[in-house]
């Protein structure tokens, strides 16, 4: 059991003994609910029902026969956090440039540069860090942005890495910027499709990855009509990486044109766009991407996240980690980032004017962290809620830890209180992957080896 902070090893032991189960039953029990849907919202003091992947019910009294019970008394039960737009490759580079203040800095340092070298076995690993660091931070479903795949076997590498870490995997594939590499992509589309994502694991999910325009990588790589005929054929999402700017507004014109945006785009960053722009987003129901630290620190065209822009015309975003050369790597830091600097806009902008536009919430910004990012990724029947029928994608968060009691409102608790150390306990589909504070199934010395030895082959350093 969960009981005064402490997660039991014997729980633990009957969660992992039951995990092929498929009956198998776990009750949370005394917990606040964050459910983070609509029509439940929160619920104090109540039970959680997961059978095998799914959640099958969530309120007071729960039936626990032939049940492992969790007692989560003095704890929240939240959705995992949902990141729609991460390159995950780049992990063994974290904060290389932590100070880095332009984009074209960024693109020169890492994708003309570090990419080139990256073997197979460095994709795998980058993709495997952020994956586990995703995990141990309460993201739940994370969205590669992969734009690294020299070869067919770069691909397999990060796809595997998804498998291997038992997170709810989004594969964003496109080729690589710079240097020599196969030119199988977009065509290797269908081989990894038949590969990875045609059988029975829906725990992974495939899309296309594309950039806006072809400024700094050629017309290969530009979402255009052909790009979006091949994931129609496929079947599967796009998302379309450095939308900002006048030469992306031309860009959204063409595809609004061509009939090219809709629900199932993402459109990433989306700065510095005008009203027409955002008026073509809202009418196709075409999906956002925000990157609140990627946006301000690197300074991408306005700095300013678009969130306001957004909630014009009714898009919801999703929120993002994006690059972890030089930002931070978990949801809490974007979901604090969007919320201060929208509220202090909002407030600059009534004491100049003298009218008060509207501030987001902690609620707001925990839902685009959660259901609006499931949404982005194309999997809002699938997780971003506690909702009975969707999978078992939830988090433990220790409410009455030192930096968290007492407990008084439990979304301003995940929000403005918590961090990693706080998170208990992360199933995924049904399946424990952190337990009493710790990531699960990680060697982290041999870790450690990995990624050491990655980072000194891309840097040309002696490992260390």
């Amino acid at each position: 059991m969960i009981a005064s902070g402490t997660t039991s090893p014997a729980v633990l032991e009957q969660l992992q003994r039951r995990s092929a189960d498929p009956k198998r039953r776990i009750v949370f029990t005394g917990a606040t609910v964050v459910t983070m849907d609509p029509r439940t919202g929160v619920l104090h003091d109540a039970d959680l029902l997961v059978e095998g992947d799914e959640i099958t019910a969530i309120g007071p009294g729960l039936c626990r026969d032939g049940a492992v019970v969790v007692d989560v008394t003095g704890m929240i039960l939240s959705p995992g956090f949902v990141d729609t737009h991460r390159h995950a490759w780049e992990t063994q580079l974290r904060r290389i440039m932590p100070d880095v203040d332009d984009l074209g800095a960024y693109v020169m340092s890492t994708l003309a540069g570090h990419a080139t070298v990256y073997r197979p076995t460095d994709m795998y690993t980058g993709t495997k860090l952020a994956a586990l660091t995703a995990i141990d931070g309460g993201i739940t479903c994370m969205l590669d942005f992969s734009h690294n795949s020299r070869t067919p076997e770069h691909s397999d590498a990060a796809v595997q890495a998804l498998i291997d870490t038992g997170i709810r995997g989004v594969h964003a594939s496109m080729g690589p910027h710079f240097g020599h590499w196969d030119k199988q992509w977009p065509g290797d589309l269908v081989r990894l499709m038949d590969t990875y994502f045609s059988g029975d694991d829906d725990l992974l999910t495939l899309r296309l990855a594309a950039l806006a325009t072809d400024e700094t990588a050629g017309p290969a790589l530009a979402y255009g009509p052909e790009l979006a005929r091949t994931a129609k054929e496929l079947g599967i999402g796009v998302s379309v990486d450095a939308v900002f700017g006048a030469s992306s507004l031309k860009a959204i014109g063409h595809w609004a044109k061509d009939g090219i945006l809709g629900a199932d785009v993402t459109l990433i960053h989306a700065t510095g766009l005008t009203r027409e722009a955002w008026r073509a987003i809202g009418e196709s129901g075409t999906t956002i991407a925000l990157a609140p630290t990627s946006d301000a620190q690197i300074g991408l065209e306005s700095a300013v996240p678009a969130i306001d822009e957004a909630l014009s015309v009714g898009v919801r975003p999703g929120l993002s980690i994006d690059v972890e050369v030089a930002l931070a790597s978990d949801m809490f830091t974007q979901m604090r980032a969007l919320h201060a600097i929208q509220r202090m806009r909002a407030v600059n902008a009534g004491y100049v004017t003298g009218q008060q536009p509207a501030r987001i919430t902690t609620h707001d910004v925990l839902d685009f962290a959660t259901l609006q990012g499931a949404r982005t990724n194309g999997l809002a029947d699938v997780t971003g809620s506690l909702t009975v029928g969707k999978k078992a994608d939830l988090l433990v968060i220790a409410a009455e830890d030192l930096n968290n009691m007492p407990l008084n409102d439990a979304v301003g608790t995940v929000v403005l209180g918590s961090d990693a150390r706080n998170i208990q306990a992360v199933l995924i589909n049904g399946d424990v992957r952190k337990w009493n504070g710790q990531v699960l199934g990680v060697d982290l010395p041999a870790l450690r080896d990995e990624v050491h030895a990655s980072r000194a082959h891309v840097l040309q350093i002696p490992a260390v």
